[in-house]
């Protein structure tokens, strides 16, 4: 199959095309369309290809490009580029939005062209969008649809009237007016194909940070006389609700032990295990974009009339178009960073990942003494780090005992010390105050380590007892992500403890101390909580004249592994770390 030589125009989502394009079949990149931008320079050349400034400098051998800039509706020359393009009989792809005016626009010119012209609105391509929308066919088909409910965030609603034409069947006909009008969401509510559909919709935009913003994407339910089918998400999971019916008996009792009741209440559809950002960022998005290059390929090869083959693009630009007028200008904001939230800080039922709140008054007691071995080790780890590629970052912090030690031992260094747990960061906080030299060089994060929002640069981490506290994904994505940001050779220091293997640990007595009249003992036991995992439970015993005054127990689940394992998971090179015996120094092999 000849592939088509393609550009891509514009180098922020743009590299998400390019990474689909290298890896279709179909295409071949050809070079890169941009403003000309020292970073679009540069990224073209680690490509391998031409850098343009002008529809008119491209060679005449360019066959397709994809236009992945801000079009006319958004206030960018997307649409002007796309129709310079056309005009010069190249196909185009053009990124969503783009108004209906404008899609008649280049499909009139892609006619006179001889060429396609189609809009990608990217989403609808993506694994749990296209489980969702087959299983929505079958749905219309077996039992029909009685209603729908959609969210969405505005500057993904175009993508959202897609899927919702498609799981519907059709893009008429349609009604709708506003029913509420209430900070952040604003509801519409009418019919579409036949349908009632109530749409909630959050009319903010930050102009500066669209994406990262939204308090959602796009989550639909679609019911009917059968049960429910939801999309959760826009990456999933697919959600089946079969409708509750159990039987009466002759004297109008529910027959609760019917076998006809076996069934699940909800039933995931498709993959069960869901993704996270990064697996999106990585492969999720570009295969998506390869399914859309696919399509666009198939259109090119048949040589269609682009003003039929576009007319759902145009009819569901239509719907959009009408949908924004009702909803009116959208609210701009800037708000502040956001910060995460993951799961596990929401109840989970079994012990968090770290728990440490209850028994942060104690920490120091026990660690004080460790810290005072760890501190000099992690000290000679970094012994060979220059300061000036980036602050050193200390991932679980804790109180700060490791930290106070780095940041004494490299006065030159900024370090970032991030803790989640709000009373060990107390601790943290006052001890970092109250050492004039650290107080311009430390910055505390709140944050764990699934949180962080990592720096674009850093000249060494820690990771003293943190790393068994996340699964084996999230504790490669955390290695990996370091690794992007570390100067070649630069440490990142692990410790962890002397647990490989799940075991029943019956209550042991770690620590002890005497402070005034109290007696402080620290316990410890544990028990398998499934495979490579156990939870640990602790227990502070205050204690006067042998009586006890009060008791603080903390729990919380570990993952049991060695420091080669954290190594392995991330392909990253070990070296035991002289001093303590649960500990190494990982970093990134260096290539040749």
């Amino acid at each position: 199959m000849t592939r088509l030589r393609t550009i891509v125009c514009g180098t922020n989502f743009g590299r998400f095309y390019i990474r689909a394009i290298r890896e279709h079949p179909g295409f071949e990149l050809a070079g890169v369309l941009s403003t000309g931008s020292a970073y679009s320079k540069e990224y073209a050349r680690s490509l391998g290809v031409p850098s343009y400034t002008a529809v008119d400098r491209l060679p005449e051998n360019i066959q397709v490009a994809c236009v992945v800039v801000p079009g006319a509706v958004s206030g960018g020359p997307g649409t002007d580029l796309a129709r310079a393009l056309l005009a010069r009989g190249v196909h185009v792809l053009q990124e969503h939005p783009a108004h209906p005016d404008e899609i008649a626009a280049c499909l009139r010119a892609a006619r006179a062209g001889g060429v396609q012209y189609r809009v990608n609105t990217h989403y609808r391509h993506l694994p749990a969008v296209r489980t969702f929308l087959s299983a929505a066919a079958r749905l219309r088909e077996q039992r029909g649809l009685l209603f729908a409910d959609a969210a969405s965030a505005v500057h993904v609603l175009q993508p959202l009237a897609d899927i919702l034409v498609r799981a519907l069947g059709a893009a008429r006909p349609r009604r709708f007016s506003p029913v509420s009008d209430s900070v952040p969401l604003r509801t519409l509510h009418g019919e579409l194909a036949g349908v009632p559909l109530t749409l909630r919709v959050q009319n903010q935009l930050d102009p500066a940070d669209r994406d990262n913003h939204a308090l959602f994407w796009h989550r639909i339910s679609l019911g009917s006389d059968g049960g429910v089918l939801t999309l959760a998400d826009t990456h999933g999971p697919v959600l089946w609700s079969p409708r509750l019916h159990a039987p009466r008996d002759a004297h109008g009792r529910l027959v609760v032990t019917d076998p006809a009741l076996d069934l699940p209440t909800t039933s995931v559809l498709g993959a069960t295990r869901q993704p996270t950002y990064l697996q999106a960022f990585d492969h999720l998005w570009p295969d998506a974009i390869g399914s859309a290059l696919t399509e666009f390929a198939a259109a090119v090869e048949a040589g269609t009339d682009p003003l039929r083959g576009g007319q759902p693009d145009l009819a569901m630009a239509g719907w959009w178009r009408d949908l924004a007028a009702l909803l009116g200008p959208p609210e701009l904001i800037s708000p502040p960073r956001p910060v995460p939230l993951t799961a596990d800080r929401l109840g989970n039922p079994e012990p968090a990942a770290s728990g440490y709140t209850a028994s942060a008054e104690f920490f120091d007691l026990a660690a004080r003494d460790h810290a005072g071995r760890s501190g000099p080790a992690v000290v000679a780890a970094l012994a060979a780090i220059d300061p000036a590629d980036g602050p050193i970052l200390d991932i679980g912090a804790g109180t700060g005992l490791v930290t106070e030690a780095v940041a004494r031992a490299f006065p030159a260094a900024t370090v970032l010390a991030s803790e989640p747990d709000p009373a060990m960061r107390a601790v943290l906080t006052s001890r970092v105050d109250s050492v004039p030299a650290l107080r311009e060089r430390v910055t505390v994060v709140a944050a764990s380590a699934e949180e962080l929002p990592l720096p674009p640069r850093l000249s060494a981490a820690v990771l003293c007892g943190v790393l068994g506290h996340l699964d084996a994904d999230a504790r490669r994505e955390l290695l990996l992500s370091l690794g992007r940001r570390l100067a070649p050779g630069a440490p990142i220091v692990v410790e962890l403890m002397g647990l490989t293997t799940p075991v029943t640990m019956p209550p042991v007595r770690l620590a002890t101390r005497i402070l005034g009249a109290q007696r402080y003992e620290w316990w410890m036991s544990g028990e398998p909580a499934g495979p490579g995992r156990m939870r640990l439970d602790t227990a502070w015993r205050v204690l006067r004249d042998g009586e006890m005054q009060r008791e603080v127990r903390d729990s919380y689940l570990w993952h049991t592994l060695t420091v080669e394992q954290v190594a392995a998971e991330a392909g990253l090179t070990c070296e035991p770390l002289d001093g303590l015996p649960y500990a190494a120094v990982l970093r990134v092999p260096l290539t040749t």
